[in-house]
C-alpha cells in the first residue's frame, strides 16, 4: 500500500523545522562526513531561514500519515545587501528543499516541488537555487525545469521560470 503524504503551508512556528531542513540540504560527497549541526547558526546559512515569517517568504511541510513533518520546500527573497548562494536578482527568489534522510526515495521531493511550482506559478516569475554540481539533485531539478544559467567553482546556480 502506498503511503500517503500531506503538504501544509508553513508558518512562523515552522521555522526550528526549516532549520533542520537547512541541515538535510546541505549536500556532503559520499563517505564523508556532515558537517557539525552548528554551522545553520553561521549567517552565510541561517540567512534561508532566520527571521521566518518576513513579507515574501513561503514555505510548504510535508507530512507523514501520522501527520509527521518530514520535509519541506521554502523560498524567500534576497537583495544585492545580502545574497544567497543561488542569487540572480531581487526579484527572483531562492528556494531550499530538503526530506528527512530516512524518508527520501519516496517522491516526497518531487511532490513538495510540483506544489511549490503550482502555487507561486502566476505570482512569482522564476525561482533559483543553488547545488554543488556533484549533487545528483541537479538531474531532480532539471527534471522540473531548472536549468544551469551561472557557475561558480563547484557550485552552479539554477532557474527555473514559472510562468512557462
Amino acid at each position: 500500500m502506498k503511503e500517503k503524504y500531506y503538504i501544509i503551508t508553513a508558518d512562523k512556528n515552522d521555522q526550528d523545522f526549516l532549520y533542520e531542513m537547512l541541515y538535510q540540504s546541505i549536500y556532503v560527497q559520499p563517505d564523508s562526513m556532515k558537517p557539525n549541526k552548528k554551522i545553520i547558526k553561521n549567517p552565510e546559512l541561517s540567512k534561508y531561514v532566520a527571521n521566518w515569517g518576513k513579507d515574501g517568504d513561503f514555505a510548504l511541510i510535508a507530512l507523514n500519515k501520522n501527520r509527521i513533518k518530514i520535509g519541506a520546500v521554502w523560498l524567500r527573497f534576497f537583495d544585492t545587501n545580502c545574497k544567497g548562494y543561488g542569487f540572480i536578482s531581487e526579484y527572483i527568489p531562492e528556494i531550499g528543499i530538503a526530506v528527512e534522510e530516512k524518508s527520501r526515495g519516496y517522491g516526497i521531493g518531487s511532490l513538495l516541488l510540483k506544489e511549490l511550482l503550482k502555487q507561486t506559478k502566476g505570482t512569482i516569475k522564476s525561482i533559483s537555487l543553488s547545488v554543488q554540481s556533484a549533487n545528483p539533485a541537479m538531474k531532480f531539478y532539471k527534471k522540473f525545469g531548472f536549468y544551469e544559467c551561472k557557475k561558480e567553482g563547484d557550485t552552479v546556480i539554477m532557474r527555473c521560470d514559472t510562468s512557462t
